[in-house]
């Protein structure tokens, strides 16, 4: 007679895996996160409030206004009139409370294989990080001052993926800025925001006039190894997926907005700083316990002068 075997088949002590049985899942109770990039765009505000006066829902920033050049030759005999100065201008700052929540419940902490706090406060963390991020880009953006790659592209409308961004965006850009006097955000040079695969377009340009040569003969070798791709007509260069792309192009082209910014492009005042929130537990059974980000802040573009935005397609959209 043929043996039977005490196997891990379902008719025997393996039984069914999820099921009855010896033999069942295994799971490793180590979660890995999901892959995040890293939020900067908030960076970019490097204009605040100094002087507060009073708490309220709008912050009014103001700036001087300079006197006209006075070219005239002054007459030895004549006291020259006085002239008037300008009412300061202003840029407003609309103020919004902002957050996110969970409520985690009893029964998940008891029965769950990993640890669930630390993992949802990583995530609420991130997610208050990556929210404000994108609260600044909706404003970054939004700037008046805007270049279209490509050579027949009028509009966001017309770009396409063969309008890819070129050095000579760049430098129009930065002439623009410098033009505008607009002040550089470390030392005279601008801080471009980029995309990855924008940066890969521009970067594979060749010839005299494209990005490797610079880079390659230049003085100094180590620029393009930084966290930063690299400096360059006039820029540094970050490059972060976290730059705004829609698909509002010619036939939803895919548009990338590359932002070339001078000191004080943007604005940032805050009532409350965004922070992590531990709320009370006030169900009956205690069984549900809220967890958190709040924060009330606002954006604006504090010198429109001091930014540009180029609209541009990429060859590997």
């Amino acid at each position: 007679m043929a043996n039977t075997y005490v196997s891990t088949g379902s008719s025997s002590l393996g039984g069914t895996a999820g099921a009855a049985g010896l033999v069942q899942k295994a799971y490793d109770r180590l979660l890995e996160f999901a892959l995040r990039s890293e939020p900067l765009i908030r960076s970019v505000a490097d204009k605040r409030p100094a002087r507060q006066a009073i708490p309220g829902s709008t912050v009014v920033l103001q700036r001087y206004v300079d006197l006209s050049a006075a070219t005239t030759a002054l007459t030895e005999d004549a006291d020259p009139d006085a002239v008037g100065m300008s009412t300061p201008t202003s840029v407003t700052i609309t103020l919004a409370e902002y957050g996110n929540s969970v409520l985690v419940t009893r029964a998940l902490e008891l029965f769950s294989l990993a640890d669930v706090d630390p993992a949802i406060a990583n995530i609420i963390a991130y997610n208050l990080a990556d929210s404000i991020d994108k609260v600044a880009m909706a404003t970054l953006r939004a700037g008046t001052n805007v270049i279209y790659a490509g050579s027949t592209a009028t509009s966001t409308a017309t770009i396409t993926a063969a309008a890819t961004l070129a050095s000579a965006n760049v430098r129009k850009a930065v002439a623009k800025l410098r033009g505008n006097n607009a002040k550089g955000r470390k030392g005279n040079l601008y801080w471009v925001g980029i995309h990855p695969e924008v940066s890969h377009d521009l970067r594979a340009e060749t010839g005299s006039a494209g990005w490797l040569i610079p880079h390659q003969y230049g003085a100094s070798q180590n620029e393009i190894w930084a966290g930063e791709i690299g400096t360059y007509e006039g820029a540094y260069f970050v490059e972060t997926n976290r730059m705004y792309t829609a698909t509002d192009g010619a036939a939803s082209a895919k548009v990338y907005r590359t932002i070339v910014a001078g000191a004080q492009a943007l604005a940032e005042a805050v009532a409350e700083e965004p922070h992590v929130v531990v709320g009370p537990v006030v169900d009956k059974l205690m069984r549900h316990r809220p967890m958190g980000w709040y924060g009330v802040l606002g954006f604006a573009r504090y010198r429109e002068e001091a930014l540009y935005r180029i609209e541009s397609g990429s060859s590997i959209a």
